[in-house]
């Protein structure tokens, strides 16, 4: 197969992708794959590292207000279909796909006009707006949250895939890797963790918590971000930390050392949710109320209606309450076995597989 991937801006759009060309190449050995997305987004650092051939067209979002720098993206956007026009000729796709961000919107809708079979990928349970503009051109929409469907009117389209990150950790075994961090890899452990550049409210609400963890029957891992471990390590309470609270800036290959925790503390991105459902760990959601549509909530109340997960909204954080929703958890092992239970039930383990399958049916 010669897949042409694109999507970019947020690492929400990046991994997925990801995941789902480490599948391909795992089924077919003779697969061709190149990435397109551009030379501001995350993906022009972690595409190449990641060994797949990238190239970049320029193009950015609409500004949600008047502005005439919106004159500007339309202007980008229809040289950028002729660019990827020209990208898609040379490289001879069988089948192109969009995991998100304005990127993908220029690429899939030049693939489409050129006849090339076409599909999107929404990890969200709202759906975003690059992607609900291409759902009228492409041949299928994959979906990882059934309350998305409303957003899209193209129904025959759809198809419930899940999020293929989840395919990428489903297999993982413990490996001791809490050993790295001075903790206990028999000890129940709790993650705390807000995105790989950290979140300000979450990092002070579990600082103020630091002082009620002390010689409780369960281990803390907390990383910060590194843009806030600096300060963070001068407060008082990470100078008087108690034995069995660890503090780290960034850890990296962080999926490696979730088979290890027995409850994460963190935001409710589409990544995040693929891999805690794919390993069944219970969670404490905090949605990023800083996300386009609030889509973070929606994705932590899905969990939350099937009883895998708790969520405190950000304006209701507190040390006291993070500590409450936490105890509440890890004092109560049949509560937490059953939403443990609960979050496997919700996962889809073979979620890249089924987006394959949507990409070979097109093919054929």
């Amino acid at each position: 197969m010669r897949l042409l991937v694109s999507g970019g801006g947020t690492g929400g759009h990046i991994y997925p992708a990801l995941a789902l060309i480490e599948a391909l190449k795992a089924k077919d050995k003779d697969a061709e794959i190149l990435y397109v997305g551009t030379n501001k987004g995350l993906e022009s650092r972690i595409v190449p590292n990641a060994g797949i051939k990238f190239k970049a067209i320029e193009i950015q979002g609409f500004k949600r207000s008047l502005s005439l720098e919106n004159l500007k993206t339309i202007y980008l956007f229809l040289k950028s279909v002729h660019e990827s026009k020209k990208i898609i000729k040379e490289f001879k796709p069988d089948v192109v796909i969009g995991t998100g961000g304005y990127v993908c919107g220029a690429v899939v809708y030049a693939a489409s006009r050129m006849h090339i079979p076409t599909v999107i990928h929404e990890q969200n349970s709202i759906a975003g707006v690059t992607n609900k503009f291409l759902a009228h051109f492409v041949d299928k929409i994959c979906i990882c949250f059934d309350n998305v469907k409303k957003d899209f009117p193209q129904k025959d389209k759809l198809v419930f895939t899940g999020n293929p990150r989840a395919q990428q950790v489903a297999g993982m075994q413990k490996s001791g890797r809490l050993k790295e961090f001075g903790l206990d890899s028999q000890q129940k452990t709790v993650l705390i963790f807000g995105g790989s550049r950290g979140a300000l409210h979450i990092n002070e609400s579990a600082l103020a918590s630091i002082k009620y963890f002390k010689d409780q029957p369960w281990q803390v891992l907390f990383v910060t971000g590194q843009v806030h471990y600096d300060k963070l390590m001068q407060s008082k309470e990470a100078q008087n930390l108690p034995k069995n609270v660890v503090i780290v800036p960034y850890i990296n290959d962080m999926p490696s050392i979730l088979p290890e925790i027995s409850l994460i503390v963190g935001r409710a991105g589409a990544t995040s949710l693929a891999e805690i459902t794919a390993l069944g760990i219970p969670a404490i959601l905090i949605p990023s109320p800083y996300v386009t549509h609030d889509h973070q909530t929606h994705n932590a109340q899905s969990l939350v209606d099937q009883k895998a997960a708790l969520m405190i909204k950000e304006a209701d954080l507190t040390g006291e309450s993070l500590f409450e929703a936490v105890s509440s958890l890890e004092n109560d092992a049949q509560k937490m076995q059953t939403m443990a239970q609960n979050a496997k039930k919700a996962g889809v383990p073979d979620a890249a597989d089924r987006v394959l399958k949507v990409l070979t049916n097109l093919v054929k």
